[in-house]
């Protein structure tokens, strides 16, 4: 077990978003150094490792995992190879820090659980919002009864992204390879209404691709896109409330990301509408007692230690020192594997409701995983 002086030695599988956010994580992050990189293409994995002065490169994956000196690895590969990479590496020995969505069903994440339970391994998610500052102080709000019982949760994730149809084709305009709006965006919401309000009774859905067709990449001709960029979708939480979620990934002008409650003792609203980086300006409001709404302060123990261009490595940073404490401590703690089924479970439940036109009831977690 890793003495959180010594730093946890990481592996870097998945060099896009991987080079973008988790590689700059980890190097912030001072319970973890990178010792490894992967890329499929020989050539690339030793540039990149040379340029971040990482000791190995390797572009077979089995290599990699032998190595004495990793003893975990970051997935941020597209989703379809979730699966099997992670519990390719859970089977080496690994502990696993998984780009979200967790995989491609929930039938895959709840394999990668069981294989983590059998193996006595760590496995977080990268559900960051959970740990950004204005988010942080309104889970406390919202444990602090500001805004009493909730009568509506309405969220709304409105960015342009992929408004432009001449964006060329890649792996998110495909549903075969994971892409797609819900697992993207979605992934990160169903997690932290869980966080935030508790787990859900039921779901209905609607999946809507808007932009049917992309530049290919190499030749520029058209190319089917069937991965879903528009959901509309509505819950309804064990406790009764109703949950409103609209997500579009392809909305010029867009007016960001909100979350807004509205309960029988007050208001809280946290919203930002900065489109190129989701999590760079929210900012929270609240009223109580039909007050007006007045910019809330957020407290200074939230602060980020630094902050970066890309607002995304900060809220990272935190998710690798958490899942750092859960390997320190050899037990898991949210957001781990388990948040990561129950997120791609509604995912799925998402898609039956869309197929089917009918709400959905969603199973006990701890049931459906047979915890007792």
């Amino acid at each position: 077990m890793s003495d959180l002086q010594t730093p946890i030695g990481v592996a870097l599988i998945g060099t896009g978003f991987g080079q973008k956010v988790h590689l700059p994580a980890l190097e912030d992050c001072p319970h973890t150094q990178v010792v490894a990189v992967y890329h499929r293409d020989r050539i690339k994995a030793e540039a990149i490792a040379k340029a971040h002065h990482i000791p190995h490169a390797a572009d077979n994956l089995e290599t990699l995992l032998a190595l004495p000196e990793v003893q975990g690895v970051c997935i941020s590969t597209p989703p379809f190879l979730h699966s099997e990479m992670a519990q390719q590496a859970l089977s080496a020995g690994k502990h696993v820090f998984l780009e979200k969505p967790t995989a491609m069903t929930v039938a895959e994440a709840k394999a990668i659980y069981q294989l983590s339970q059998k193996q006595g391994l760590q496995t977080a998610l990268n559900f960051e919002f959970r740990f950004i500052p204005a988010w942080m102080a309104l889970k406390a709000k919202i444990e602090a009864f500001y805004v009493g019982k909730p009568r509506l949760i309405k969220i709304d994730w409105v960015v342009p992204g992929r408004a432009d149809p001449s964006r060329p084709w890649s792996w998110h305009a495909s549903a075969e390879a994971g892409g797609g709006s819900l697992g993207a965006l979605g992934s990160h919401t169903f997690d932290y209404i869980c966080w935030l309000f508790g787990p859900v009774k039921q779901l209905c859905g609607r999946l809507i691709t808007s932009v049917g067709y992309r530049p290919d990449p190499m030749s520029g001709m058209p190319k089917a896109a069937d991965a879903d960029d528009t959901c509309l979708i509505m819950l309804e939480l064990m406790d009764g409330t109703p949950v409103q979620i609209s997500i579009s990934a392809t909305a010029y002008n867009g007016r960001g990301h909100w979350v807004e409650i509205y309960g029988d003792n007050g208001t809280l609203i946290l919203g930002s509408d900065h489109l190129t980086d989701y999590v760079h300006g929210f900012k929270l409001r609240g009223a109580q007692s039909g007050e007006p709404l007045a910019e809330l302060p957020i407290p200074a123990e939230y602060d980020f230690p630094k902050t970066h261009p890309d607002g995304r490595i900060a809220p990272v940073t935190r998710v690798m020192n958490h899942w750092a404490e859960c390997i320190q401590n050899g037990r898991p703690s949210s957001p781990s594997i388990r948040e990561g089924v129950y997120s791609q479970l509604l995912m799925d439940l998402i898609h039956e409701s869309h197929a089917t036109g009918c709400w959905v009831d969603i199973p006990d977690l701890d049931g459906f995983l047979g915890v007792n």
